[in-house]
């Protein structure tokens, strides 16, 4: 194998849709997908790929040292794409210490890993940190965050990965590990917990039940589809500048209330409602704590410099994602019921 690549959090939404894309597309790396399948990795979403000769998964948290240096050792690992985060803004609220320990430490550990392993020699390494937009803060009505907008995060989710980012700059300045990193905005499409606006909005509006919408739902975000981000990030794995950053952003600003009244549109399109009906449905609640009012991302940097560029508009991208939610209702269901965590005990636990 010419690249030996760790990838973490592989069998989460966005993990998953790299490891399927790099296992597919490089048959001659060997993927090996680290997750501690928590509550948002699922396995059903690489049953496609999981018998391929070049992927492997291997069942560990990023915060046990000994489970990263054994994979180290046994894999001889080159790169790393590391993907494993606690990510949602409502949970950080609700639980701050739980994104520390998994968006700090957990990064923390998996760095001085990789320091520990390629001490002797750095040529041919790479530490790809994936972030998001949420580390610059909020804009206001006009403006875009590029690479270069201070850090402002809000939210205990935004903080841990702000802090996550500075340790892997760090480790890049103090001890030349080769590192890229890359801010992305919001992602949407197939396989994403339906703890996310889009996925959870699907769901609801197919089983007629309210539509919470946090304050006036003015709320801005720059909306990217899930395999525009897994090219991106192919891209600047392969062409990126050790030590730069890149934002990766889908050119798709939308109010929340406009995205939420076209996906209504959508779904009584696709389940013959009477138009308007699932509009019936939206429920104006109390604003969510530290709500960042805009994001927007300048992505002109991954354009000019490595050639990348989004290839889908929103209204494509979203009827496409509420297609696949449509025709796959076991999927749904088995995340939204739990016993998607019975395919790894059935699949791996006797292994």
């Amino acid at each position: 194998m010419s690249k030996t690549i760790l990838i973490t959090g592989g069998a989460g939404f966005i993990g998953s849709h790299l490891v399927r894309r790099f296992v597919k597309n490089y048959p001659d790396y060997k993927i090996i997908n680290l997750d501690a399948l928590t509550y948002a990795g699922n396995l059903e979403n690489l049953r496609d790929i999981e018998s391929e000769e070049n992927y492997e998964f291997v069942k560990a948290d990023i915060n046990d040292a000994e489970a990263l240096r054994k994979v180290f050792a046994d894999f001889q690992i080159d790169s790393v794409i590391h993907l494993a985060a606690e990510s949602h803004v409502d949970r950080s609220i609700s639980d701050p210490l739980a994104f520390i320990e998994t968006n700090v430490l957990g990064t923390a550990n998996l760095l001085n890993t990789a320091k520990e392993f390629w001490k002797d020699n750095m040529e041919g390494k790479l530490f790809y940190h994936i972030s998001t937009d949420e580390v610059y803060g909020s804009l206001g009505e006009s403006g875009y965050f590029t690479e270069e907008t201070s850090y402002d995060p809000r939210s205990p989710y935004s903080a841990s990965k702000a802090s996550s980012d500075h340790f892997v700059r760090a480790y890049y300045h103090t001890y030349g590990l080769p590192v890229v990193i890359s801010n992305c905005s919001n992602n949407y499409g197939s396989h994403q917990f339906p703890e996310k606006l889009i996925p959870l909005f699907i769901n609801n509006i197919r089983h007629k039940k309210a539509l919470p919408v946090y304050g006036k739902g003015d709320n801005v975000r720059d909306w990217l589809w899930v395999e525009d981000h897994a090219s991106a990030i192919d891209r600047i794995f392969h062409k990126g500048e050790l030590g730069e950053t890149y934002n990766i952003g889908g050119n798709n600003e939308w109010q929340n209330i406009k995205l939420i009244r076209m996906l209504c549109k959508i779904m009584d399109d696709r389940l013959e409602r009477k138009e308007g009906e699932s509009e019936e449905l939206i429920t104006f609640v109390k604003d969510r704590q530290g709500h960042d009012m805009r994001y927007a991302i300048d992505a002109s940097k991954l354009a000019n410099e490595l050639g990348w560029e989004p290839s889908i508009t929103f209204e494509e991208g979203l009827a496409k994602t509420v297609d696949w939610y449509l025709e796959n209702d076991d999927w749904l269901q088995n995340v939204t019921s739990g016993d998607y965590q019975k395919y790894y005990q059935e699949q791996y636990h006797s292994r």
